[in-house]
């Protein structure tokens, strides 16, 4: 790491005693856990950073994850998503100019370690963990009784949808090369890419009707089929769900809304020293960006070490029955209809859990993620709808009381 002058080192730093900051620049290794590191880093000062000469622009630098300032309810939101998938993805939602692209792009140096197959047919050690050697090809189960393996681990990749995309781009098509040759041959489309890792959506509530619908599906069921003619594959889309929208030019549909897991309302900055701090990070990456990701590359390392040990203590999360009724609880005196709040409450809670080192998920993981988890989720169509059905469902069963039981 660069050198710091001590007087820039935020208050929030000199408290923790695990730190220290001195001359020759800081040391980090005694965070505890991983949401720990975030209230570091939303705060640190990068003011008396000295800038170095470019080294050049061989490859697309993403802005550091641990650079963003503030926002720490978005950056949590990102991080839990990435250590439990089941949690639906998130939806950021806010005004432009407020880092919702960058924080989604700047994931890239955070993603964990998945196994990818070596198969064309896309056949995996778990397949036969859950079916047996019959659910794999015969190839991969000749290697797998030989003890070959038929994976490899590779990092998640974050995966775009263009705004522009079509829907034989977003599940795939006829190959048009195949085609020239007189033969019919399927293509994989972005929802087979994006399958074990993450797909991202800028714009969601821009997206065609036909594209959104398929991503749906596809999210829903983790697998979907491609029909073209006498030709027809079936492709695995196991993914995260990441979108962001400026609720300016337009509102979501209550169905894809729904299907999002945790919900995060973005604003700007409000306290002139973050927004000047924010300023002078991305003034200096605008000028020399290799020089941010070295000033958080222990920050960086430390952090996608801690989102892959929580990954791995996932399974062995424990939600016991008094914390999820208290969840049950919350989510009946809001009123929310869909069992899907269910689903991310708890899933998320786990993945906070996790996160902060520990497998017993308690009230307190609950508070922190129900606000993310349960935004957005009333309808007052709903609401007034079901009244309204309830009123009538009243008033029948009182007019058979009168003209049939009573006769009887």
């Amino acid at each position: 790491m660069e050198t710091m002058n001590t007087d820039s080192v935020s208050e929030e730093e000199n408290n923790i005693s695990s730190l220290t900051n001195n001359d020759t620049g800081e040391n980090i290794t005694g965070v505890r856990s991983l949401m720990e590191l975030i209230d570091i880093v939303t705060g640190r000062n990068l003011q008396n950073t000295q800038i170095q000469e470019d080294g050049g622009y061989a490859d697309v630098i993403p802005f550091p994850f641990m650079a963003i300032v503030g926002q720490k309810e978005m950056k949590i939101a990102l991080i839990l998503s990435i250590i439990n998938p089941l949690m639906g993805g998130v939806l950021l939602i806010g005004p432009r100019g407020t880092g919702k692209t960058i924080a989604v792009r700047s994931l890239i140096d955070l993603l964990p370690d998945v196994p990818r197959s070596l198969c064309f047919y896309g056949c995996l050690e778990e397949d036969i963990e859950k079916g047996g050697l019959d659910a794999v090809c015969p190839a991969c189960a000749k290697k797998f009784a030989m003890g070959e393996p038929i994976s490899v681990l590779d990092r998640v990749r974050l995966v775009e949808l263009p705004l522009n995309a079509k829907i034989d781009d977003v599940i795939g098509g006829l190959d048009e090369r195949a085609t020239i040759n007189d033969r019919l041959r399927l293509k994989r489309g972005i929802l087979a890419q994006a399958d074990r890792n993450i797909l991202y959506v800028d714009e969601v509530n821009l997206l065609s009707d036909d594209v959104i619908d398929a991503i749906l599906d596809a999210s829903a069921q983790g697998h979907y089929t491609v029909r073209r003619g006498p030709v027809s594959a079936t492709y695995r889309s196991r993914f995260v769900f990441v979108g962001s929208m400026n609720p300016e030019e337009g509102n979501l549909r209550p169905q894809i809304m729904d299907r999002f897991g945790l919900r995060v309302v973005m604003q700007g900055l409000k306290e002139p020293k973050e927004r000047l701090e924010a300023y002078r990070r991305v003034n200096l990456y605008l000028n020399n960006p290799y020089q941010v990701v070295n000033n958080f590359k222990d920050e960086t390392r430390i952090a996608k070490e801690e989102i892959q040990l929580a990954r791995e203590m996932l399974p062995k999360a424990i939600l016991n029955d008094e914390i999820a009724n208290l969840g049950l609880k919350l989510i009946s005196k809001l009123k929310i209809e869909s069992l899907r709040a269910e689903i991310t409450l708890f899933e998320a809670a786990k993945a906070y859990a996790v996160a902060d080192g520990r497998i017993e998920v308690t009230r307190n993981d609950l508070l922190r993620v129900a606000p993310l988890a349960l935004r957005l989720r009333r309808s007052s169509f709903i609401t007034d709808y079901l009244s309204q059905q309830n009123q009538e469902k009243e008033e029948l069963d009182k007019i058979l009381d009168e003209v049939i039981r009573h006769q009887e």
